[in-house]
């Protein structure tokens, strides 16, 4: 019940993505049932190498609105995935891919993805797939090569919101398309602390 109120709780500061964890080896695995959502709030499973029909199943039962990938997953897998995703649903889903970065990034190993996903989404690089707690060199991002929009992820916080009005000035943001945050705002793994979120949202707006 608690973290149901949590959830009910985050998506009264309106954000345009909530994020349910569905990896067995996360401590944020998720189980049990998504509460009603205002319909303005997409709903975002996150998988790591997962099984197609796992996905299709989580797909299904929560009325999921985007796929992220978050593992080693090849462009045949993602464009495997689509092909089921359309069969079954018959419109083209939204999937986003993950990839970790740390100081240095090739981007070229995102081109043959970027005809089959809607979103990358960034990450910082370290020992566990998301929720490593810190922030990687965003000045990488200047050479982003494409016009396919990213979130950008990996260790954002309170101390980060000056940060990230500086980034939004630079050219390096120009595809930026949202910002995900997760591990720095938790209380517990899964539940969020929201008078935190809160003051996060207001000094990023002013």
């Amino acid at each position: 019940m608690k973290y149901l109120n949590n959830m009910e709780a985050v998506s009264q500061l309106q954000p345009d993505f909530m994020g349910f964890i569905f990896y067995d080896k996360s401590s944020r695995y998720f189980q049990g049932e998504i509460p009603s959502l205002p319909e303005t709030i997409k709903k975002v499973g996150v998988f790591v190498d997962e099984p197609f029909e796992n996905i299709l199943v989580k797909t299904n039962e929560f009325k999921l609105d985007l796929i992220q990938l978050h593992g080693h997953e090849s462009v045949e897998y993602v464009k495997s995935l689509l092909r089921i995703l359309v069969d079954s649903a018959n419109k083209m889903p939204e999937l986003i891919k993950v990839f970790s970065i740390k100081d240095e990034f090739d981007f070229s190993q995102l081109k043959p993805y970027k005809d089959y996903v809607s979103y990358f989404l960034f990450d910082t690089k370290g020992k566990l797939p998301g929720g490593n707690g810190y922030t990687f060199n965003w000045g990488v991002l200047n050479d982003y090569p494409f016009s396919t929009p990213y979130f950008l992820s990996g260790g954002i916080g309170l101390n980060e919101t000056e940060k990230i009005k500086t980034f939004k000035e630079s050219p390096a943001s120009k595809y930026c398309y949202s910002l995900d945050v997760n591990s720095k705002f938790e209380i517990n793994p899964g539940v969020k602390n929201i008078s935190e979120l809160e003051k996060f949202k207001y000094e990023l707006q002013h």
